[in-house]
């Protein structure tokens, strides 16, 4: 037998395209076990429609979209009619234009199109109401049940063992890990276990103490009688599916009548206790009656954008059920808890098939070489993000939104506030603009600062890009070189590392040498297997076998917690909530905390930390700045946070003072040529070409991604005479050799900055690139970083 003894529990789109993927590599002893009939067992991929859009703000989703357009399309389970996307506002044309800029960055052909060029398409469309679209030509129709049966054969005929009409009653787990699964027909051994049950997912999840936040939601699919517009049409689909986002609407042939879907009813969640089982349900689990009452204004925008279905008449619809969970992303991986159990949960047919092949490589080889996951892995989330009554909100808010032109700092609205640090009073008072992230209420800028602006050059930005913009960030990041600064930096993930293995441990696990004197303070990384950036992290060494370790979010928590060595002798606790953290920074910084601290600040050198006290608090002391600043990272404990910054405010008002937000800090770290991990380097990464090279200590023995794989790319700085906001993709004449990550505007340097992923041979200073940026292409410059005190004299003085 090559490879364990695996359970795959769930036998919709994704269940066979995981067998299929894992038969493909070699392992030999898989069984999968559904509930229902194959090839249809009464899930999501039984009754879906099938409409496959590949475009997607997240590159890892389109990425796994278009694999899965390429396998099906191999298999004779998909219909490459294409996709078109219509705009009947200005602000959809203009959205579809920042959807062809994802597609593009993202190596799909998509073009925006005039009116007449859609009609051409769809002349079913409303002339006077299409102001233009979006055409993706490897769009199309995708046959789930038909890919069901191809991936489930290919698999059977490599030896996978195919259960249908098997219930699965528990998930068996001895010493924290999985030994088998407990079925109808019996109990099957396993190593492995994987849930693809979709939307019964967290009823499996359950069975080994896993919660999942998905939340089946009903969806309304209806379909038409004959369309005399489409009569005689001997093909299933012809023209392009069709998706109209202003009204939650989306369409596709059936020969000659027309299925209409749509978002814009109420939420209708489902929990999973109330879904009928194979054998009660008419005529699937996942279908529920249509309520008519709810598809009422589809039906008058359907006859308004398609004139020709006025004629016609809705004559059969279904209540589908779907998985929606609290950020929009799948939910895969392994289970912290029990070792063994892994989940693929929240997977629409779109992704089904990349989904398939990145869970087989994780489950072979260790980690995905295909897609960087760390958007979806299901171990991403903060505790209160679990709560049955924050999932079910988010999740009946996503749907409400599906169709909606979001912003990329757009913050969820509710449920907030939710975390909030030590000085949330002071920041309020101080008229804090709040955006949201992890749960945490951030400032992004003070009005209490408005006044600060008048006198200034500060470079106003289009409108899109001014939402969540304001005048004030760039007074607070010019006021920030000038004299100093508080930044509450709270929100940054601590985790303390302690024990006597604790020096072995992290100097495995992370790339710097972090066995140094008490006191040191270093820059590493966290690498997967095959050398690709996990997190950028800071280790500060506070005793002999005790760190403080600055990290991302959850997944490092996850990541070193697996690693711990078995017999006790490491500890890893997360101390976030129990501490705060203010950063003081600018050229009057240490004016301002000199007299308060007995700390020798002057003594106290770069990337150096100690502890000690300012008034009379006790403070953690590092020496570090991430906006380039002179300054420190002061943490103390949570209850002694808010006399912190009383006592620092205090203090400050004779040195110039001001709170600033994280609009300021983001200018000043691109200014910096700080990166920000997610956003400018991900799992797909290598620290030589993300620039960060200087963090690895290539000579150590040994530590986890050692022999990283070498690239032919460069993270490099551009500078425009423009805002852009990330994401956009880069051009080199007419050919696109990048996309955008991080971008602001450099207010103490006077230029728009934008990093991109770029060709090395691109990344010569001095070349320049444009960037697409909605309709219009802007000149951008190769250029050296940082662009703020390269000689490091402003951080070190």
């Amino acid at each position: 037998m090559a490879g364990p003894r695996v359970v795959v529990i769930g036998a919709g789109v994704v269940g066979a395209a995981l067998v299929d993927e894992l038969s493909a590599r070699g392992w030999d002893d898989i069984t999968v076990v559904d509930q229902g009939p194959l090839p249809a067992p009464g899930g999501s991929s039984s009754h879906a429609p099938g409409l496959v859009f590949q475009t997607n703000p997240s590159k890892a989703m389109a990425e796994m979209a278009r694999y899965t357009v390429e396998k099906l399309n191999g298999l004779g389970c998909f219909l490459q009619v294409g996709g078109l996307e219509v705009a009947t506002t200005p602000a959809r044309l203009a959205d579809l234009h920042r959807r062809q800029g994802w597609a593009t960055s993202w190596g799909i052909d998509a073009t925006v199109l005039d009116t007449e060029r859609c009609l051409e398409l769809y002349p079913l469309l409303d002339r006077d109401q299409v102001l233009g679209g979006l055409h993706t030509p490897t769009d199309g129709l995708a046959k789930a049940v038909r890919a069901v049966e191809a991936q489930v054969d290919r698999a059977r005929t490599r030896g996978v063992t195919v259960l249908d009409r098997t219930e699965v009653l528990d998930v068996k787990v001895t010493g924290g890990r999985v030994t088998g699964v407990v079925t109808s027909q019996g109990e099957l051994p396993a190593d492995i276990v994987v849930c693809c049950a979709g939307i019964w997912g967290t009823k499996v999840a359950g069975m080994v103490g896993m919660t999942l936040p998905l939340v089946p939601m009903a969806h309304q699919l209806a379909w038409t009688g004959r369309v005399a517009a489409l009569n005689g049409q001997k093909d299933e689909a012809l023209r392009p599916i069709l998706r109209h986002q202003e009204a939650d609407l989306y369409y596709r042939e059936r020969f000659d009548t027309l299925g209409v879907g749509y978002y814009g009813h109420r939420p209708m969640p489902v929990s999973v206790d109330d879904i009928l089982s194979v054998d009660a349900a008419d005529p699937m689990p996942s279908v529920q009656p249509f309520t008519e009452e709810d598809f009422a204004d589809a039906w008058r925008e359907t006859n308004a954008l398609l004139p020709a279905t006025r004629e016609a008449k809705i004559e059969e619809g279904i209540n589908g059920l779907f998985s929606f969970t609290t950020d929009d992303m799948p939910l895969l991986g392994p289970s912290r808890d029990v070792a063994g159990f892994w989940v693929a949960e929240a997977v629409w047919v779109t992704h089904s098939a990349g989904v398939g092949r990145a869970m087989a490589e994780w489950l072979v080889d260790g980690h995905c070489e295909s897609f960087d996951l760390h958007e979806c892995d299901v171990n991403r989330f903060e505790p209160h993000q679990l709560a049955p009554k924050f999932v079910l909100e988010r999740a009946c808010q996503n749907f409400v939104e599906v169709y909606d032109l979001k912003h990329p700092l757009q913050p969820m609205e509710a449920p907030r506030p939710l975390r909030t640090s030590p000085f949330h009073t002071r920041q309020r008072e101080l008229g804090a603009y709040f955006l949201e992230a992890g749960g945490w209420e951030r400032p992004h800028w003070y009005e209490a600062n408005a006044g600060l602006v008048e006198g200034r050059h500060i470079p106003r930005p289009d409108d899109w890009a001014a939402r969540y913009w304001s005048e004030t960030i760039a007074a607070e990041a010019q006021v920030t070189r000038e004299a100093v600064a508080l930044f509450d930096m709270t929100a940054l993930k601590r985790l303390e590392v302690t024990g006597p293995g604790a020096t072995a441990f992290l100097q495995r696990m992370a790339t710097g040498d972090v066995d140094k004197s008490v006191g040191s303070v270093t820059y590493c990384l966290l690498l997967d297997h095959n050398g690709g950036i996990r997190s950028d992290i800071t280790v500060a060494r506070l005793g002999a076998e005790t760190f403080q370790v600055g990290a991302n979010g959850p997944l490092d928590l996850d990541w070193l917690t697996r690693y711990l060595p078995e017999d006790g002798t490491v500890q890893v606790r997360d101390i976030t909530a129990g501490t705060c953290c203010v950063g003081v920074w600018g050229p009057r910084a240490r004016d301002l905390v000199q007299p308060l601290t007995d700390i020798d600040l002057t003594k106290l050198r770069y990337f150096r930390g100690k502890q000690g006290y300012v008034g009379n608090v006790p403070v953690t002391a590092l020496r570090l700045s991430y906006v380039g600043e002179l300054g420190w990272e002061l943490y103390t404990t949570a209850d002694m946070g808010l006399k912190l910054w009383d006592t620092l405010w205090a203090a400050g008002q004779e040195h110039g003072v001001i709170a600033a937000g994280r609009g300021a800090f983001n200018s000043l770290r691109l200014e910096k040529g700080y990166r920000a991990f997610g956003t400018d380097m991900t799992y797909e990464h290598t620290p030589d070409e993300a620039g960060l090279g200087f963090a690895v200590k290539a000579d150590k023995p040994e530590y986890i991604g050692k022999d990283a794989r070498q690239g032919t790319r460069k993270l490099t700085c551009l500078t425009l005479d423009a805002h852009v906001l990330g994401k956009e993709p880069v051009y080199d004449g007419d050919t696109t050799v990048g996309y955008v990550t991080s971008a602001a505007y450099g207010y103490t340097v006077g230029t728009g900055i934008a990093y991109a992923w770029l060709p090395a041979e691109l990344s010569t200073p001095g070349q320049t690139v444009h960037i697409g940026y909605f309709d219009r292409r802007i000149p951008a410059t190769v250029t050296e970083e940082p662009l703020f005190d390269p000689a490091m004299t402003r951080l070190r003085g």
